[in-house]
C-alpha cells in the first residue's frame, strides 16, 4: 500500500512540468470597434400606390456599386512609401577680450597701499578671457512601407455633399498570431468602378490600420523592465 501512494505521488509530481508547459487557452482576438451605420432621415413623401418607393433614390438601370448606407465596397490598399532625411551642423565660436590701464592719473606706476608692490601702468593687461565653443551635430532617418491587401469596408454615412464615409476591418488569426487590419476614410460615388472596387489611394482622411496580436507581436517589443530604466535612466 505504501508503495502505491509513494508511486502516486511520483507520478503527480512529474507531471507538474508537463503541464506548466501545455499551451493556454485559446481566445479570439477582439475585432476593434467599428462605427455603427447612421441611416439618413426619413423622407416624408406620399406613394399613390405605386411599385416604387419615392423615398428611396433607387433607379431602374442602377448598377451594383455603393451609394447608400448598409452597402459594401471592397477597397484595394496599394500603399508604397519611403522617405529619407539627413541633417548636419556645425558650430565653431572663438573669442578673445582683454583689458588694460595705460595711465592712471598721470602716473606711470601704481602700487597698493601698505604693500611695498610697485608695478606699471599698462604693461600687462588687468583683465583677459579668451572662450572658444565648438558644436557639431548629425543625424539621418529613413522609412520605407509596403501594403498590398484588400478589405470590404460598409458605408455607415453619406454626408449632404455626397461623400460617403466607410469602414471595414479584417482579422486573420494564423497559429496564435492574429493579424488586424483596419481601414477608414471617406469616397466619391463616381470614384467606385463597375466591380464596385475602389483604391484606397483615392479616399480621402484615409486611415490604414495594420498590427498583429501574438507571440511575434511580444517578440518585437523589449522587456517591461528593459522600457522602464530606459524612461528613468538619466543618461
Amino acid at each position: 500500500m505504501r508503495v502505491l501512494v509513494h508511486l502516486a505521488v511520483f507520478l503527480v509530481a512529474a507531471s507538474l512540468p508537463l503541464v506548466a508547459c501545455a499551451p493556454g487557452k485559446k481566445t479570439p482576438t477582439a475585432m476593434p470597434v467599428l462605427t455603427q451605420p447612421v441611416p439618413p432621415p426619413p423622407v416624408s413623401q406620399n406613394n399613390p400606390g405605386s411599385l416604387f418607393d419615392a423615398g428611396q433614390n433607387s433607379l431602374l438601370f442602377e448598377d451594383d456599386r455603393a451609394r447608400r448606407v448598409g452597402d459594401i465596397v471592397l477597397v484595394r490598399i496599394v500603399e508604397t512609401s519611403s522617405g529619407s532625411h539627413t541633417a548636419d551642423t556645425t558650430s565653431d565660436k572663438d573669442s578673445s577680450y582683454q583689458a588694460g590701464v595705460t595711465n592712471y592719473f598721470g602716473r606711470s606706476k601704481v602700487g597698493i597701499a601698505g604693500i611695498n608692490f610697485p608695478g606699471t601702468v599698462g604693461t600687462d593687461p588687468m583683465i583677459g578671457t579668451n572662450t572658444t565653443s565648438k558644436f557639431s551635430a548629425s543625424g539621418e532617418t529613413s522609412r520605407e512601407s509596403d501594403l498590398t491587401a484588400a478589405v470590404g469596408a460598409r458605408v455607415i454615412r453619406v454626408l449632404p455633399d455626397g461623400l460617403l464615409q466607410v469602414e471595414g476591418a479584417r482579422q486573420m488569426r494564423i497559429n496564435d498570431e492574429t493579424q488586424i487590419l483596419v481601414v477608414r476614410g471617406l469616397v466619391r460615388s463616381r470614384d467606385i468602378g463597375p466591380d464596385n472596387s475602389i483604391s484606397s489611394s483615392q479616399m480621402a482622411n484615409a486611415e490604414v490600420e495594420y498590427y498583429g496580436q501574438g507571440v511575434l507581436a511580444d517578440k518585437q517589443r523589449p522587456g517591461w523592465i528593459a522600457r522602464i530604466l530606459d524612461n528613468i535612466w538619466p543618461f
